[in-house]
């Protein structure tokens, strides 16, 4: 890209540190960018200084919020008997869509994972161990990622949890609603078949 001007370059290059962006998407990006009138390059630029300016964590669950609570803890309509354990706020986001789930929440901050150096007293287990000791909290929802850091920290909390006497479950994993057998993999099916159901 040596025939780019370095600003552009530098510019690209930004773009491209962002998950899911390779150099075709942040060079068309970087483009579409530059043909937006000033007022609009500057309100994303001022978006972007105020969200990193602004929030911080909710002091009960972790989630990125501008207040001392997040919006979830502060409500009182929430089923505060509920608390659903999740990897990052951005799952909350996803959890939310499906209009269900009504509880809390509590967010680790990550995963266990030995590999990458993560321990469990570098994630946010602590304060939801503090959340449970009112005795008012009845069911822990673990909801990490069906994947093998997922699946060690949802047995390591569960180790944790239950001598407690709260009531400790996994979000189910398996097929897709609409999925075919023919084109699922072993270990879905796996999965599929370790948390199959009465009809």
């Amino acid at each position: 890209m040596k025939e780019l001007a370095e600003p552009i370059r530098r510019l690209i290059e930004e773009l491209k540190r962002l998950p899911g962006i390779g150099t075709k998407t942040a060079t068309r990006l970087a483009f579409h960018l530059l043909r937006q009138p000033p007022e609009d390059v500057e309100r994303l630029a001022a978006a972007l200084r105020d969200a990193r300016e602004s929030l911080r964590t909710c002091a009960a669950c972790h989630n990125l919020t501008d207040q001392e609570f997040c919006e979830f803890c502060r409500s009182e309509s929430r089923n505060r008997r509920q608390v659903c354990v999740v990897e990052s706020p951005q799952d909350i986001i996803n959890l939310e869509r499906t209009g269900r789930y009504q509880g809390l929440y509590h967010v680790l901050g990550g995963v266990i994972a030995p590999l990458s150096g993560v321990t469990p007293e570098q994630l946010n287990i602590k304060t939801l161990l503090a959340r449970l000791e009112p005795n008012t909290v009845e069911e822990v929802i673990i909801a990490t990622n069906p994947t093998a850091e997922g699946d060690a920290t949802a047995l390591y909390l569960a180790k944790l949890l239950k001598p407690l006497g709260v009531r400790v479950t996994r979000l189910a994993v398996g097929l897709p609603l609409g999925g075919e057998l023919e084109y699922t993999d072993a270990g879905t099916l796996q999965h599929a078949l370790d948390a199959r159901r009465e009809l």
